[in-house]
């Protein structure tokens, strides 16, 4: 699938969570993954993004604040170095590499929290995964610079 995104966008910053979610819009893979029903967050360093997915798409992103985790599923926190990381990997090879998905990252470095301690909640990430690796993966398609 070709990119909706031409221009380039700067990671981390809210046009570049929107431009991911305009790919996802734009890719009937995603819907095809099932319902995700969740509000999460990208905590990178004192950055705060909530994203939220409302049935087969994501429905709103918009800048946080620390306040915000709190009312939050769970959220995502890695240095902006690690989320760098991350993203030139996916950049580079399409999609995450094993060493480098949700799931591996979360297993090393526990980057899934909840700030309120509500398991349920936070199961959230384990629940919808693949569709959240899915939202990320969509970043190779985007022009970023860092």
């Amino acid at each position: 699938m070709s990119s909706v995104n031409a221009k380039k966008v700067t990671f981390p910053s809210l046009a570049w969570f929107q431009a991911i979610q305009s790919e996802v819009h734009a890719d009937p893979g995603f819907r095809k993954l099932g319902t995700i029903n969740t509000t999460i967050g990208a905590k990178i360093d004192d950055k705060v993004f909530v994203i939220t997915f409302e049935a087969f798409e994501c429905s709103d992103v918009r800048e946080g604040s620390e306040a915000d985790l709190a009312d939050l599923d769970f959220f995502l926190e890695m240095s902006k170095p690690a989320w760098c990381e991350m993203v030139r990997n996916i950049k580079e090879h399409g999609a995450a590499d094993f060493s480098h998905t949700l799931n591996s990252l979360d297993m090393l470095n526990e980057i899934s929290n909840n700030a309120t301690g509500d398991q349920l909640r936070a199961d959230m990430f384990f629940r919808y995964n693949e569709s959240l690796q899915y939202f990320f993966d969509a970043s190779a398609r985007l022009d970023t610079s860092f």
